[in-house]
């Protein structure tokens, strides 16, 4: 009993320190940084590119940096199994696999209403240390398609007989090989990520490719073919096609929050954030609040 007092108070000391880790406003703007999380090996979101950080996440973070007067550090963050996991390591907890970092800032976190009230089987707020916060990108479900072997994507029932490429374990993937009773499975061809899934598509091993819109922007972007187009069919039966993407930081700092915002939405006003989308070949809708 007595060595199980001393793991607990280890333990609890351990959280302690990690706590201790989360900086006020003012410390952070005494410090003379930002600290933002962004996922790693993320295009066209966060990644490096011949050692340099690049992405959209990466340069309108450096943006919101230079609103506040302090310059930008990244934190790399792999993407973990769910985002309440990448909340918990990068906003709240910290954790030892990431060498215990906290980030003042988390980007490329939706911006939802339903998700941010999720509770878990205690009827408790699973993300109750979080604040989430300043929506900056409308993000959607978007197929490309090589106009050389598909006239057109009238809707999704043409790949019952053309292939399409997706990504492995993603909602693309759920959906095509269940919608209509499973009948466009055989021909949904599953790939590491997006940039293989197009790669396939260049070699013409599928003739589409269905991912997050930005994703298939940048890779339309890259690939400069003027024959990979972009499909406007729906998708029945789906559920939720659209969706905001916004920003983090811990619950006990709100200040740095309403700072932010404040920064974001002169940004979005003023066109400088569809600047840096347009850089990326990505196309910008503004999200609601701004509207």
């Amino acid at each position: 009993m007595r060595l199980l007092a001393v793991l607990i108070s280890a333990v609890l000391l351990c959280c302690q320190v990690a706590q201790a880790q989360v900086r006020t406003y003012d410390q952070m703007i005494a410090a003379g940084e930002l600290k933002v999380a962004v996922y790693k090996d993320f295009a066209p979101y966060s990644f490096e590119d011949a050692g340099q950080p690049r992405g959209v996440d990466v340069d309108l973070a450096q943006a919101l940096a230079t609103a506040l007067g302090v310059k930008l550090k990244l934190i790399w963050a792999p993407a973990g199994e769910k985002l309440d996991d990448d909340l918990r390591d990068y906003i709240w907890r910290a954790s030892q696999l990431h060498d215990q970092q906290l980030a003042d800032l988390m980007m490329r976190v939706p911006y939802d209403r339903d998700y941010s009230q999720k509770r878990n089987e205690l009827g408790e707020l699973e993300n109750d240390h979080v604040v989430m916060f300043g929506p900056y990108q409308n993000e959607q479900w978007q197929v490309a398609y090589d106009r050389r072997r598909l006239d057109s994507v009238g809707s999704v029932a043409v790949f019952e007989q053309h292939p399409i490429g997706v990504e492995v374990d993603s909602v693309p993937s759920f959906y095509l090989t269940s919608v209509f009773n499973g009948m466009l499975a055989a021909k949904t061809h599953h790939y590491p990520g997006v940039p293989q899934a197009f790669a396939a598509m260049k070699a013409g091993e599928v003739d589409a490719v269905m991912a997050m819109r930005g994703e298939v922007d940048w890779q339309v972007h890259e690939a400069h073919d003027p024959q990979v187009a972009l499909a406007e069919n729906a998708y029945p039966n789906m559920g939720k096609q659209r969706w905001e993407i916004g920003m983090a930081v811990h619950e006990s700092n709100r200040q740095l929050s309403y700072a932010l915002e404040e920064a974001l939405e002169a940004m979005i006003r003023e066109g400088s954030v569809q600047a840096i989308y347009a850089r990326y070949g990505l196309q910008y809708e503004v999200p609601e609040m701004y509207q």
